[in-house]
């Protein structure tokens, strides 16, 4: 089993400054409690290749997580896929972004989550929690950006 879950949010940044924010993953933590810490592998710029690996907590247990970049299109589209075998992963998402007329940018950001395993039991329940916190998680992205 698997599905989606997405958030959308206007931030008052430039598309070109909301781009380079999102695209360097090692600014996660700013945004998502669950992220302890990350790192880009190679260090520069990101780009399609790129890595992201991070270590997180869910559900009160810690994981190490593995991203890389699948496509990569300033300033309107990042892609990326998790390598990391897990119980629930994020098997590909990305960030959609948007210039708006006040100069804004409105962010759409979107994670497919597949169960492996008995991840196929749990799946639902991490969906159900993304869901919820979608709109929350939005909002904690527009005032990290924001206040960067």
């Amino acid at each position: 089993m698997s599905g989606q879950f997405e958030a959308t949010v206007d931030v008052a940044r430039p598309v070109d400054e909301v781009f380079a924010y999102l695209a360097d993953g090692r600014n996660d933590p700013r945004f998502s409690p669950r992220v302890l810490g990350i790192e880009r592998i190679p260090e520069g710029p990101t780009a399609v290749g790129t890595v992201f690996r991070s270590t997180v907590k869910d559900a009160g247990m810690k994981t190490a997580r593995t991203f890389r970049i699948t496509a990569f299109e300033p300033p309107r589209s990042l892609r990326w896929a998790e390598e990391s075998k897990n119980l629930v992963t994020a098997s590909r998402g990305g960030y959609d972004l948007e210039p708006l007329p006040d100069g804004g940018t409105r962010v759409r950001i979107h994670n497919v989550l597949e169960g492996h395993g008995i991840g196929k039991l749990l799946v639902g329940l991490a969906l159900a929690a993304a869901r919820k916190d979608a709109p929350a998680f939005g909002r904690r992205i527009k005032a990290a950006i924001e206040a960067s």
